[in-house]
């Protein structure tokens, strides 16, 4: 009996054009995608905040700055490449469940599509001459001709599904071998990035250090916080001449007093009023205090509901969030990692509005919150829950 094979070299052209052609599969990344906008835009942001500082005098603040944006910076790059590695190990699943349902397929569709190809090329696509010798009638032949018509059809059809599985297989696992190199990659930047964040941690606490050896450089420092302080003061007096309209039903903050949830559960690690710097051994006046968060705590929620009308870098406290909680009460919220508000929103009470950080903090991560009632500093400590 003549070997039933089809020739290789046939065989292997057709696959190499439905290969071509086989559809790519589609995976909805919308989510991926947003977040990488979002980073990306702030790390347009402290890109130009970078270079905005660069032109400023050189001093302990500015130092402290410079080195506190060039860690915001390396943080939103590995924000980007976590959001990029979790699409790309997304995308590598998706690509694994793939092969494995295409492999499954072609297990099963192997045998019949292996007897197909034999019967086919023993007796050819189509005998017709053979059929109209064989058939009693013409009816019976237009008949018996319609039917293997389709059956070859249908013949084809199944052949020409299987091929293209087969090529959509090598696809899929070209791209999965591409995406497990992507994962690498991307893993030795995050690493790369992971040393450069440590390098700039170790800048703030060598200029600490710097700081404590030398009393003329910490005096320097408390003049600089004051000077900003007084910054803050000029800012928070143009934000009390504004006025907005309170929501119904509004709640006002000193009717609250004592019974405020606290922004963040921590440990007070500086205090309100004039309180002896542990670092620097001498006298600071604290506007309101800080806040080192407890085990697992990032999030930074608001004390009371009100309106967010300040969210920028201000130097001696990072990023800062102004709260007007109208009828001039407001809260401040520095040292953060990361907004989740802008201004203009409106907020509700224990509504996260930011993450905890240590952006312009010579004490690490901590939060720094203050209470005012106009330009006035009140005691935290004193709305707040007793705890």
């Amino acid at each position: 009996m003549k070997d039933a094979r089809i020739p290789t070299a046939a065989l292997l052209a057709v696959v190499g054009l439905l290969w071509a052609q086989a559809p790519k599969s589609k995976h909805d990344f919308a989510d991926f995608e947003q977040r990488l906008v979002r980073i990306n835009g702030q790390i347009a942001d402290i890109k130009a905040r970078i270079a905005a500082e660069a032109h400023q005098e050189s001093t302990v603040l500015t130092t402290l700055a410079r080195i506190s944006l060039n860690k915001d910076l390396i943080e939103r790059e590995l924000a980007a490449e976590n959001v990029m590695m979790e699409k790309a190990r997304a995308e590598l699943a998706g690509i694994q469940t793939r092969i494995g349902e295409l492999t499954s397929r072609l297990a099963k569709d192997n045998a019949a599509v292996g007897q197909t190809l034999v019967t086919l090329y023993k007796f050819g696509r189509l005998n017709f001459l053979q059929l109209l010798l064989q058939a009693q009638n013409f009816e019976a032949y237009v008949t018996q001709s319609k039917r293997l018509s389709l059956l070859a059809r249908y013949q084809e059809d199944q052949i020409s599904a299987y091929l293209r599985g087969f090529a959509e297989l090598g696809e899929a696992e070209g791209r999965l071998d591409a995406k497990r190199k992507d994962i690498t990659g991307l893993l030795q930047a995050s690493s790369l990035k992971k040393q450069d964040l440590e390098a700039e941690q170790q800048k703030t606490a060598d200029l600490v250090k710097g700081i404590q050896r030398d009393r003329a450089a910490s005096e320097q420092l408390l003049q600089e916080l004051r000077d900003r302080a007084a910054e803050l003061q000029v800012i928070m007096q143009k934000i009390a001449s504004r006025e907005w309209t309170l929501p119904s039903a509004f709640v006002p903050l000193d009717e609250e007093k004592g019974r405020l949830p606290w922004p963040i559960e921590g440990r007070v690690i500086a205090s309100f009023g004039l309180q002896k710097h542990p670092r620097f051994d001498t006298f600071v006046m604290n506007n309101g205090v800080e806040i080192a968060p407890g085990k697992d705590r990032s999030l930074i929620q608001a004390v009371h509901a009100g309106k967010i009308v300040y969210a920028d870098y201000f130097q001696g406290y990072g990023n800062l969030l102004i709260m007007d909680h109208g009828m001039t009460y407001y809260t401040l919220y520095g040292h953060c990692s990361e907004f989740l508000v802008n201004v203009g929103d409106m907020v509700a009470a224990e509504q996260p509005i930011a993450l905890v950080g240590d952006s312009g903090s010579l004490d690490g991560e901590c939060l720094y919150f203050e209470i005012r009632y106009k330009t006035k500093a009140l005691d935290p400590l004193q709305w707040l829950k007793r705890r």
